[in-house]
């Protein structure tokens, strides 16, 4: 069982969040909070495994919670969930230790699996933030030297860069004519070559090692 605690500044989206992620039998919703401060104190209380977490709220907003919990409970996990995509808010809540940044409008499906996985260890970005996150990295990190160990083939090289671009597989496999199960193969070599589990983490790699270019 995933003990989530819910944490926005609108009681309505609060009670329609925790109906959807009830519906999965595996999660249980341990309490909601409406700022930040609440949060930090019913993460004391009440030890979630994962905080559902937005951003812009009165008394404390969503990022400074995210480090004061993060600071305090190492153990648990933070995956923002918010409307706003600005660059300013994005890199705030990743440095504070989100490990996940998803907006509002993501289906409860893939809200479901995203708290999964991040429990697991995943990371989950927004496909609509992921190049603004990326390029971040990109132009404020020096590239450190390609590994000799790694060695991925020039189709490897092109999946991987519309990755970093934010291309689902059903993306991919339609701008190179493949088909999903290909480029689902791809993406686990990828994956092995570099070390990783999840795409957030091939992209990184990719960029600070030289392997992938935004440009």
């Amino acid at each position: 069982m995933i003990r989530v605690l819910i944490c926005d500044d609108q009681v309505i989206v609060c009670e329609g969040l925790k109906h959807i992620l009830e519906t999965d039998p595996s999660l249980k919703v341990v309490a909601t909070a409406n700022d930040g401060q609440e949060a930090v104190e019913m993460v004391a209380a009440g030890q979630p495994d994962l905080v559902l977490m937005d951003l812009k709220m009165p008394v404390m907003n969503g990022v400074i919670a995210t480090r004061k919990i993060l600071q305090s409970h190492p153990q648990v996990r933070v995956l923002v969930l918010t409307t706003y995509d600005d660059d300013e808010w994005i890199f705030d809540a990743i440095r504070a230790g989100a490990s996940g940044y998803l907006l509002k409008d993501t289906p409860p499906r893939e809200l479901i699996q995203a708290i999964h996985g991040t429990v697991e260890g995943k990371s989950y970005v927004d496909p609509n933030v992921t190049g603004k996150l990326l390029n971040n990295i990109a132009h404020h990190s020096r590239p450190d030297p390609q590994p000799s160990h790694i060695n991925l083939s020039e189709r490897e090289k092109e999946v991987l860069k519309m990755m970093a671009q934010g291309l689902t597989n059903a993306d991919i496999a339609r701008q190179l004519y493949l088909t999903e199960g290909t480029v689902r193969n791809y993406t686990s070599d990828i994956f092995r070559k570099l070390g990783v589990s999840d795409r957030t983490q091939a992209v990184v790699v990719g960029l600070r090692s030289g392997l992938v270019d935004l440009d």
